[in-house]
């Protein structure tokens, strides 16, 4: 499985940003997709996620309300719109996969993805 994310970048405090994620090399529909983050000098933590169908999704406090997360299983790919950016959202962006059955989608933690992204570094400036 490979995952190439892309979108980050160099934004304002209250713009929006887009990231994307393609996923290649299994059958994508498969995977449950989450985001996580990083910031400087921080662990990684996680972000949302949302199962096979796209009908499930969950999301941690600090972002709920302004981030929201989809997926075009005929694309292959996992968006994370974001909006109302604020400074303490700057962090390497990751994209994360685990192939699931469609009930079992509710995963938040970093141990249950075995294929992640590169991530795409988005900096939210005041």
């Amino acid at each position: 499985v490979q995952l190439q994310a892309s979108g980050g970048g160099l934004v304002k405090a209250g713009d929006s940003l887009r990231l994307s994620c393609v996923f290649s090399g299994r059958t994508f529909s498969r995977n449950t997709m989450a985001w996580f983050r990083q910031a400087p000098g921080k662990e990684r933590e996680f972000v949302t996620v949302i199962s096979r169908s796209g009908s499930n999704t969950y999301y941690t406090d600090t972002v709920k309300g302004r981030f929201t997360i989809s997926r075009d299983n005929a694309k292959n790919t996992v968006y994370l719109r974001m909006t109302s950016l604020q400074p303490e959202d700057t962090a390497v962006y990751f994209c994360a996969a685990v192939s699931t059955i469609s009930s079992n989608w509710f995963k938040t933690r970093e141990e249950d993805f075995p294929y992640w992204g590169q991530g795409t570094q988005v900096t939210v400036s005041s």
